[in-house]
């Protein structure tokens, strides 16, 4: 029962990712086609990066169909229950807040289960969470969330560090997985509402010679 809800959660991480990837490609006037390929990056890529550099023998899309399934319905659905609609930014950045609170767990999760590394645990971890937003907003030619001020690889980062501490310490995993998500949400929610960010690199320009 345990490991079914933690499909589920993943299955739920998928399809609010893929809802993200719509909502960019509304922002930017793509046509379904367009939703559906960034819909597809955003809610498959961090996982499929993960489970390359893991050499697993099977990437999880390929060896369970299901996601391509749910990423798709889910995406035209969004397309056209979202058409003409007025989305703040906000809702979309909520929407990607769920994903990566539920991708940063999981991808640790994996990582810890195939390595035993807590560095390499962590480092999936954000990369499972913050990869396929990344790439989606690469093809919209945006700047992507994690480049900017915004605190999103750091809450990535200690949601998936509260995950491999609570699972050293003995926590089952679905607890170890729901704990470690809400602190994932809670500091990316509250960066959002409240404005956070971390320190900003800034360099004056200089005339040299």
């Amino acid at each position: 029962m345990e490991w079914e809800i933690l499909h589920l959660l993943d299955i739920f991480g998928t399809a609010v990712f893929a809802i993200s990837g719509v909502m960019v490609a509304g922002r930017h006037r793509m046509d379904l086609f367009g939703g559906l390929v960034l819909s597809f990056v955003t809610a498959l890529g961090g996982g499929t990066l993960r489970d390359l550099l893991l050499d697993e023998t099977t990437v999880f899309w390929i060896e369970q169909e299901l996601y391509l399934m749910v990423v798709l319905v889910t995406s035209i659905a969004t397309f056209y229950l979202l058409r003409g609609v007025s989305i703040p930014r906000k809702l979309f950045l909520v929407f990607d807040a769920l994903g990566l609170s539920v991708f940063s767990v999981l991808g640790a999760m994996k990582g810890y289960a195939v390595t035993g590394s807590i560095s390499i645990s962590l480092l999936m971890g954000v990369m499972t969470g913050v990869a396929g937003g990344m790439m989606r907003d690469i093809l919209a030619d945006d700047m992507p969330l994690i480049l900017r001020r915004e605190i999103y690889a750091t809450a990535s980062f200690f949601g998936a560090a509260v995950y491999i501490a609570l699972h050293i310490a003995g926590i089952l995993p679905l607890p170890a997985l729901l704990l470690s998500s809400i602190v994932v949400l809670t500091i990316r929610l509250m960066a959002i509402q409240r404005n956070l960010s971390l320190p900003v690199l800034f360099l004056k320009n200089s005339d040299q010679g």
